[in-house]
């Protein structure tokens, strides 16, 4: 066995099943023994950032690591952006970089693709990872292996492999299969007792979900939670998108000041939030209309939970839900608020007025209605605002960390992770910058439909510096430009030119399908003024 068998196998116990990447001289050895294992299914982009962002969405959308393999240097800062996006927003990416070889670092030259030092790289991805190793011995490599992929799994972040340059093909023993770490079930259960009492004494509890429990698969048990308890459910911005396959009584999504006046209420009032898996950042609270009092929360998240000044520390989210359902014994007394589900836009009018993006939702709403949910990947921007009224269905989008040019390599993420066929929503600016991975779907097989949102702008920059004219953008046939990617192009200005690309796009599979809607600057979905006023009034 090599040490590059070794590595995949413990990949493939740990949940991982494709690799996205990109070879490059350091990393060509660990390529060549990739691609001779077959072990996981490998897929080579045009770009690391789009490698990175592939092997995150693919990781959110099965609850389990993917991997980003890439050079050393040049290859491994490219992905870097991604990768912190993947920190931030917890996913559980495997980085795997080539490196130099034992006897390359030895000879004392600089070497092609060294920054500050032979190390400086492995320090960078310390900042953006939860463990590193060099897998420069095969006797130590195997344990350096079990510990970086269990704590990938366990705390559901990106972690960093090494792998010099002399050692893919090396032998290797097999990756022992670590115990998962201590949890103190007594701990776990008092918890969970100290939070069902806080939640008793409550009058307005409510359960707010996010990201964390999407990516330990606890979604069915939440949702399952929430109705045992009988308190209303709801999503942060970030958690758009849970429960879309599950027969929870969801409320909808709290936005804040841009979201529905009774759901902000509902969370807002609440005197005993429950906040699982909740990622306490700029964008779920930035705009509340008043301050979320997380000091009278219950917040588990990052194996921890704090209940106003108490901190149970070593608790996994899962576990809790667990302890949780094993506790609760029916509905809570008190005051429970109700809250009508939210609804989304639908039934567009086909005729001939100009594009907005309350257009393509009700256009989408209607599609799927029609034919199917589909998953969405999303980019920063106002698709993702748009995608706010779109009806429930899997989703992922850089909600927190918002880099822009995730929501195309984030789609063929989903592609292959899942076999589905994903709705890419992504804004001119971002396609501009990852957009030509589509060419890659020849390759593989993959058809999304993608709709570009197409205002010839940095709309949502220009929300917030409306004469700056360094927002402008040129007019971009992406339509066109799909046709010699191996795709189908349509350019729409109008609802019924937006309702019969859909339809056309829905009804031709094997090639990508691309849909350029035209949009006049200053459109926007409602849900982004909101939040960009809301946004303003905060900055005064």
């Amino acid at each position: 066995m090599t040490l590059t068998e070794s590595l995949l196998d413990a990949l493939k116990r740990a949940g991982a099943r494709e690799i996205f990447g990109i070879p490059g001289d350091f990393a060509l050895p660990l390529f060549r023994e990739i691609e001779r294992c077959r072990t996981l299914d490998l897929y080579t982009l045009s770009h690391e950032p789009a490698v990175g962002f592939a092997a995150d969405a693919a990781a959110r959308f099965r609850c389990a690591p993917s991997v980003a393999a890439v050079t050393y240097g040049a290859g491994a800062f490219n992905v870097v952006n991604a990768i912190a996006g993947a920190y931030a927003e917890r996913s559980p990416v495997v980085v795997i970089s080539g490196a130099p070889a034992r006897a390359e670092r030895e000879r004392g030259l600089l070497l092609h693709h060294q920054a500050r030092t032979l190390d400086s790289q492995f320090r960078v991805f310390q900042e953006i990872t939860c463990d590193q190793a060099v897998l420069d011995d095969p006797a130590t490599a195997p344990e350096r292996i079990a510990r970086v992929l269990r704590s990938c799994v366990e705390r559901s972040l990106p972690v960093y492999i090494e792998v010099p340059r002399d050692m893919p093909a090396v032998p290797c023993g097999p990756v022992p299969v670590l115990a998962p770490s201590k949890v103190d079930a007594e701990a776990v259960a008092a918890c969970a007792a100290d939070v069902l009492e806080t939640l008793a004494r409550a009058k307005a509890p409510v359960l707010l979900a996010c990201v964390e429990v999407r990516r330990y698969g606890l979604e069915e048990k939440v949702g399952r939670l929430a109705r045992r308890l009988g308190i209303p459910l709801v999503t942060t911005f970030m958690g758009r998108g849970l429960f879309s396959q599950t027969d929870s009584a969801l409320l909808g999504t709290y936005l804040g000041v841009a979201g529905k006046a009774e759901l902000t209420e509902l969370v807002e009032g609440s005197d005993a939030l429950l906040m699982l898996g909740v990622i306490v950042s700029d964008t779920n609270f930035g705009i509340s209309a008043q301050s979320v009092d997380i000091r009278h929360a219950v917040h588990a998240f990052d194996r921890q939970v704090r209940i106003a000044h108490r901190h149970y520390p070593q608790v996994p989210l899962g576990d809790l839900v667990d302890a949780l359902l094993d506790q609760a014994k029916g509905p809570l007394k008190g005051r429970i608020p109700n809250a009508a589900p939210a609804t989304y836009p639908a039934g567009l009018v086909a005729d001939g007025t100009p594009i907005v993006p309350q257009d393509i939702a009700r256009a989408v709403n209607d599609l799927m209605q029609a034919k199917g949910r589909m998953p969405i990947a999303s980019d920063v921007g106002d698709c993702l605002f748009t995608a706010m009224d779109i009806d429930p269905t899997d989703l992922t989008g850089p909600g927190y960390y918002a880099g822009m040019g995730f929501g195309v390599p984030a789609g063929l993420g989903i592609a292959a992770a899942t076999g589905r066929r994903p709705l890419i929503l992504v804004g001119d600016g971002a396609f501009q910058m990852t957009g030509w991975e589509l060419g890659n779907c020849k390759r593989y097989g993959w058809d999304p439909i993608v709709v570009v949102f197409n205002n010839a702008s940095w709309e949502m920059l220009r929300a917030f510096e409306p004469d700056a004219k360094f927002n402008d953008l040129d007019d971009w046939p992406f339509a066109k430009l799909a046709e010699n990617l191996g795709g189908t192009g349509r350019r729409v200005r109008t609802r019924a030119e937006l309702q019969a690309a859909l339809a056309a796009a829905h009804a031709e599979r094997g090639r990508f399908q691309l849909i350029e809607a035209m949009l006049p600057r200053g459109a926007m979905s409602d849900t982004l003024a909101r939040f960009v006023a809301g946004v303003k009034r905060l900055r005064k």
